[in-house]
């Protein structure tokens, strides 16, 4: 019993640990938040801190840690989209999906631009070079099979998912992240619409003449 409230006790520490970090590096940075600063916000003493973390940049991994075991669980209803590669049927649900991600993790994904300025992206790297693969493992073989159907363009359908992913995730990161509101000079809502339209339909207009410039005359 008395081991099982010690470690009771320890995993509490670490999630106040991690919960004050992550509020101080993502309102202020990493060089500017000391150990200090993390205890005094978890209300712990520093060699409690230090007890659980050899260091502030452990801190630091442990949470960008966190963030992709958030975005990268199955059950995630993202990734349960992603499955089922429905693509691009499914925009409107991924659109909405990305937004509650957005959402709920604003905190960590202000971890990602820390990174980049603070670290020149070194605790995020690997995550987004195994991205491709990621999705292509997930939509390549249904995409490319309904694309030899026909029934897709002549673009790489897996390029356009990635695409769309990061587009949405760019616009709600810059709508609920960097609180600028209607960035685009319309709602959110008529953002993705268009958004939506132009990877369905594209740009330019299509044209139904043949391309040799052939007709009935030859």
């Amino acid at each position: 019993m008395a081991a099982s409230r010690q470690r009771a006790k320890s995993e509490a520490s670490v999630g106040r640990t991690l919960e004050a970090a992550l509020e101080l590096f993502s309102s202020q940075g990493f060089g500017a938040t000391s150990m200090r600063q993390i205890a005094d916000a978890a209300g712990l003493s520093v060699g409690n801190v230090y007890h659980h973390f050899a260091s502030k940049e452990e801190i630091f991994q442990r949470l960008i840690d966190q963030y992709w075991e958030r975005v990268l669980d199955p059950e995630l209803g993202l990734n349960r989209i992603f499955a089922q590669a429905g693509f691009p049927e499914d925009l409107e649900a991924m659109a909405a999906a990305i937004e509650e991600v957005v959402e709920a993790n604003r905190s960590y994904i202000l971890l990602i631009y820390v990174d980049v300025i603070e670290f020149r992206g070194e605790h995020i790297r690997s995550f987004y070079e195994g991205m491709a693969g990621r999705f292509n493992e997930a939509y390549a073989a249904k995409l490319r099979s309904r694309q030899q159907a026909g029934e897709l363009g002549e673009v790489d359908p897996v390029v356009a998912v990635m695409a769309a992913t990061r587009w949405f995730f760019y616009f709600f990161t810059v709508e609920k992240c960097f609180g600028v509101p209607m960035h685009l000079g319309m709602s959110p809502q008529q953002a993705v619409d268009e958004f939506i339209r132009l990877l369905r339909y594209g740009l330019l207009p299509r044209d139904p003449t043949p391309k040799d410039g052939g007709g009935e005359d030859g």
